[in-house]
């Protein structure tokens, strides 16, 4: 059984997240920096979703 796409897509706003916080720190952009701690946020919450969704369909 495939894993749920929640989970690939928060796995990947998470990575994105994490290279815009560094980004974000390296040039001092405190926007692109916080952008970033939003998206791995998102990233956490969508997988958490897709897990779920895969717990429920019995994986």
């Amino acid at each position: 059984m495939a894993v749920d796409k929640d989970r690939v897509e928060g796995s990947a706003t998470n990575l994105g997240g994490k290279v815009k916080e560094g980004a974000g720190k390296l040039t001092g952009d405190e926007k692109l920096k916080n952008e970033g701690v939003a998206d791995q946020v998102k990233g956490k919450v969508q997988n958490v979703v897709g897990s779920v969704k895969d717990a429920l369909k019995g994986k």
